[in-house]
């Protein structure tokens, strides 16, 4: 279907059409219907431009990229009005709906609805639409409730894979099951590599990191290579020190038996099987109650870890949680705050004491413990002294900059010019696609509407920089930071941490050459 060049933009037409995983199975609001029908409500001869959110669910309109651009368009003053199949393409949500539409109004854009032709410009019109909104948000709400008792039922009723993320050491195979089909996890080629990582690990004297260097230098089989190898995360195998920590606390890899069935009832979790059913055999499902509380639920798999095996590695996490709590605080005030500037992840503070009973700390990539290892394996014997140091002055230079600007109320520097012109780049290019989208066949359409996904996920980035540039910007009141600083030196470590993060939103280490980027929240 062809469109007419746009010439002026005064008078271009939005088409809005949507339509969401829900509404799969309804003809009527499928894609190209909505398209159809609008387009031969405006007309042929009518300038309208199409934005488009299939697949996209109509309890917000905020997560949906073809919305956001039709209403940053319309701030822009290119639309002059919005054709709809239904209100409730627009939003189901009234809160929603009228907040937007008043900003509509008075950006002077009006909404028509191909199925509700009541005129909005009286109150009754107005009265009506808001009825049949408050109907559709009361619908998508009561769906949105089946759904998740429906979830919590099977959930309770029958030892199956819910869905979600699938585990390390897991993949899933359709059985039938007390005559109900269903997916039941089996194991992996990675469970051999999870239980392993279990014997490994109840070894007192073991840490993550020896783990991960011995999967390293002994070849030990942990990727995947069936149909979730290619995703990320724990998906395809991909290990961490926190990757590897959160699956050696996972209920779903232990063979339940009954003192495993003490454990959750010593955890507060609601027990759904009777005590029969831990078996030693079979792995447990861990499902959240609608209350906000957990529940147990034995599943269908067998898993992979004994108990008693199991259990140890609880106790021992449970130690070091307790160890490290109580001796983090007292490290450095810059804990939580170290970045590593080649991999971004974590950079932890290592503490080697002397014969001479003097101790000192040094930091250590926490991507080195990765099982893929980032290139900065060390930092050439940093002190975390000499950093502490530098961002002491880098935080008197900031708030140096921050009263200048209290007095003068300076403007925003030119990079936050720079990130307004990549975001109307951005915004013309989305207009572009959005252009091309009437006369595109199937295939090009999803390609189209692909990069549109694409693009709006970089302007929202963009926005969250511009606005945390201009945040840096802003006059703020100094004399609570200045106060602490004059007597720095008498101040406890929490207390240095906690004028840190309200300031910092990261400390940047290279490797390279020791450089030091402090990263300022304000």
């Amino acid at each position: 279907m062809s469109k007419k060049k746009i010439e002026n933009t005064s008078n271009v037409t939005a088409i809005y059409v949507r339509r969401s995983v829900a509404d799969r199975d309804n003809n009527s609001l499928s894609i190209e219907s909505q398209k159809e029908d609008c387009i031969k409500y405006v007309g042929e001869d009518c300038v309208y431009r199409i934005y488009c959110d299939n697949g996209f669910s109509g309890k917000d309109t905020e997560h949906r990229p073809a919305f956001q651009q039709m209403m940053s368009d319309a701030r822009e003053g290119l639309i002059c009005r919005i054709v709809v199949k239904k209100y409730d393409r627009f939003s189901r949500n009234l809160r929603d709906y009228l907040n937007v539409s008043d900003e509509l109004e008075k950006l002077g854009v009006t909404v028509y609805s191909l199925s509700e032709p009541f005129n909005t410009s009286t109150k009754e019109g107005r009265m009506i639409r808001n009825n049949l909104l408050s109907f559709a948000e009361f619908e998508r709400e009561t769906i949105a409730g089946r759904v998740a008792d429906a979830y919590n039922t099977r959930g309770r009723e029958t030892g199956f894979y819910q869905g979600g993320s699938m585990s390390f050491g897991y993949t899933t195979q359709r059985m039938t099951v007390h005559g109900k089909k269903g997916s039941v996890l089996v194991p992996s080629e990675q469970a051999n590599a999870l239980k392993l990582a279990y014997e490994m690990y109840a070894e007192p004297s073991t840490s993550l990191r020896d783990i991960l260097t011995y999967f390293r230098e002994n070849n030990v089989q942990y990727l995947r290579t069936d149909e979730y190898g290619g995703k990320n995360g724990n998906h395809s195998g991909k290990l961490n020190t926190g990757s590897l920590s959160a699956i050696l606390k996972n209920q779903l890899y232990v063979r339940a038996d009954k003192d495993v069935y003490a454990y959750f009832q010593s955890m507060g979790y609601e027990i759904v099987d009777e005590v029969e059913a831990y078996d030693g055999i079979h792995g447990v499902f861990i499902h959240d109650n609608s209350d906000g509380g957990k529940y147990v639920k034995v599943g269908y798999h067998e898993g992979l870890v004994p108990s008693e095996l199991w259990l140890r590695v609880q106790d021992k996490k449970a130690a070091n949680i307790n160890f490290q709590t109580n001796r983090k605080a007292m490290n450095s005030w810059l804990v939580g705050l170290l970045r590593c500037k080649e991999c971004g992840l974590s950079i932890l503070i290592d503490i080697q004491r002397k014969k001479s009973g003097r101790e000192y700390k040094y930091i250590v990539d926490s991507g080195w413990m990765s099982i893929e290892r980032c290139v900065a394996r060390s930092y050439h014997g940093m002190k975390i002294t000499d950093i502490e140091d530098s961002v002491l002055d880098a935080i008197k230079q900031r708030i140096s900059e921050l009263e200048i600007a209290h007095k003068q109320k300076q403007a925003p520097d030119m990079e936050v010019e720079s990130v307004k012109a990549d975001i109307l780049k951005i915004d013309t290019e989305i207009r572009s696609l959005m252009d091309r989208m009437a006369e595109a066949d199937d295939v090009v359409f999803a390609y189209i509407q692909q990069r549109i996904k694409e693009l709006h996920s970089r302007k929202s980035d963009l926005e969250r920089k511009l606005q945390s540039k201009v945040r840096k910007h802003k006059a703020i009141d100094t004399k609570p930071l200045t106060e602490p600083l004059a007597v720095w030196d008498s101040l406890t470590v929490q207390e240095k941490h906690d004028i840190a993060a309200e300031m910092i939103e990261a400390v940047y280490i290279s490797h390279h050459n020791d450089d030091i980027e402090v990263v300022f929240g304000i």
